[in-house]
């Protein structure tokens, strides 16, 4: 979990009614005007602390910890949170899984030369690269030292301004029931859907994107990332997870015994978490 206490201004819309953000879809806030925050996303590690340095490299981004087994990497001098940034947890887990990974990270960049560049500085980081059956392609599909995938993208207009995330990508069966959940779980804005791919970003227009991307169910297997939400001060975190619940959440049991924070389902069962307020 990320650190507790710092506090960003509040970026909801002013606004808590319905709008209408693509053809079919229509994002509501919930009652009192609920709603989500994206804040990190959270990786499995068997060393926390190498992870993390090998991630606060590759972003150019600081590390710190607040507490044994977990280091927590953002940028520099960052208020958390903001939307600004989807900051990286790594936290040690006993004997993290070893299989295939829904959710990855899109890194961008700014040219040919500087992907390039970004790409042999990861080799020298510990990287390697990725075989995915991804064939003759401009990005370049790699794993991190304990191989979680990840591309580093050609340069795109889309991502310019988004910082060296370009985005969070969760892999599905379906794109748009997965943007219908979670636009309307969060305060991010839909501004993308088709039947393969779907994509939203923070309300305040900064940041990176979070995408659905459309995968075969054989490839659609379970990972060691999930996604750290956290809800506003003054929200009520048994009414959020009632609403999380009416859209289409379940309890998730990761064997997290008693902790204050929230670990619940998407509808295809990606696990998130539900962070404390503050």
């Amino acid at each position: 979990m990320g650190p507790a206490g710092r506090r960003c201004p509040d970026p909801r819309p002013v606004s808590s009614q319905g709008v209408a953000a693509m053809p079919g879809i229509t994002r509501v806030l919930g009652s009192g005007g609920m709603a989500l925050r994206l804040i990190q996303v959270n990786f499995k590690a068997r060393d926390d602390a190498a992870l993390g340095r090998f991630w606060a490299e590759a972003l150019g981004w600081g590390i710190s910890s607040e507490g044994p087994g977990v280091t927590n990497v953002e940028p520099v001098g960052f208020v958390w949170p903001d939307p600004v940034a989807v900051c990286v947890d790594v936290v040690t887990v006993p004997d993290p899984e070893t299989v295939g990974y829904r959710v990855h990270l899109d890194l961008a960049t700014t040219s040919a030369a500087q992907q390039a560049e970004l790409v042999a500085r990861l080799f020298g980081l510990g990287a390697t690269q990725a075989d995915i059956g991804q064939g003759d392609v401009p990005w370049a599909v790699l794993a991190d030292p304990e191989g979680n995938l990840f591309r580093v993208l050609e340069p795109r207009a889309l991502y310019r301004d988004t910082g060296p995330i370009a985005a969070v990508v969760v892999r599905c069966a379906d794109p748009r029931g997965m943007a219908r959940f979670w636009s309307e779980a969060t305060d991010w804005t839909l501004h993308e859907v088709t039947a393969d791919h779907a994509r939203l970003r923070s309300a305040t227009g900064v940041g990176p994107y979070l995408e659905f991307l459309r995968t075969p169910a054989e490839e659609a297997v379970w990972g060691r990332a999930h996604l750290d939400l956290k809800h506003y001060p003054g929200d009520n975190q048994a009414a959020e997870a009632s609403r999380l619940k009416a859209l289409g959440a379940t309890d998730a049991d990761v064997g997290q015994g008693d902790v204050p924070w929230l670990c619940l389902a998407d509808p295809e069962g990606n696990e998130f978490c539900v962070l404390t307020p503050g």
